[in-house]
């Protein structure tokens, strides 16, 4: 399988899900301003939207959207355990969390990347990012991971967490959340594909 990446994008948590799984994979890094990936290839080709990530399998099937990538990848590793067995009502737990992360978090942290937006509307969606990491917070509570044991869940948050310093939202002044994201990335998967990405040395 060949994962399509962009440094520290939403691609890390597939990225994550793999080293985690302790499946085969390679990468290809993505220019996301030029639509280019690291051999000189027109990423559209790959994915028609243009963005990361894009998991080419095996077969020549090509999967994109995060949620759906890593639920695969975790039923194709299911002794690492990162998601429920598909069909159990924890694997709608699962889904949940992952709606969750994507709809009202991920999509929230886009206005502050965006230098056209107005610095009114990125007030407003810091609120908002911070009404939603108290659900997240409370979901939390009592437990070290969203669903008790590791999960792509987590992986996910993992990733979009880590945007918080460059768009000033400050997740370390949440101490539950601070020893969340100090717990996952200890993770020798999370170190692997952090690593992988130059992301950490």
């Amino acid at each position: 399988m060949k994962l399509y990446y962009s440094p520290g994008a939403c691609s890390l948590s597939p990225h994550i899900a793999l080293a985690e799984a302790g499946l085969a994979y390679s990468l290809e890094k993505v220019d996301l301003k030029t639509k280019k990936t690291e051999t000189g290839a027109d990423f559209f080709a790959v994915n028609p939207s243009g963005y990361v990530p894009a998991l080419v399998l095996d077969n020549g099937e090509i999967l994109t959207e995060g949620p759906a990538i890593v639920q695969y990848i975790a039923d194709l590793a299911p002794d690492a355990k990162l998601a429920p067995p598909a069909g159990s009502f924890e694997r709608v737990r699962l889904q949940e969390l992952l709606n969750f992360i994507s709809t009202e978090l991920h999509k929230s942290f886009s206005p502050l990347f965006n230098p056209a937006a107005p610095e009114e509307w990125k007030t407003f969606t810091r609120g908002l990012i911070g009404r939603r990491l108290d659900v997240i917070e409370k979901k939390l509570a009592g437990r070290d991971y969203l669903m008790g044991e590791f999960s792509v869940a987590d992986g996910y948050l993992f990733t979009i967490l880590g945007w918080g310093r460059m768009v000033g939202v400050d997740i370390m002044a949440r101490p539950l959340l601070a020893d969340y994201v100090a717990r996952v990335k200890a993770l020798a998967g999370v170190q692997r594909a952090m690593t992988e990405e130059g992301l950490i040395k």
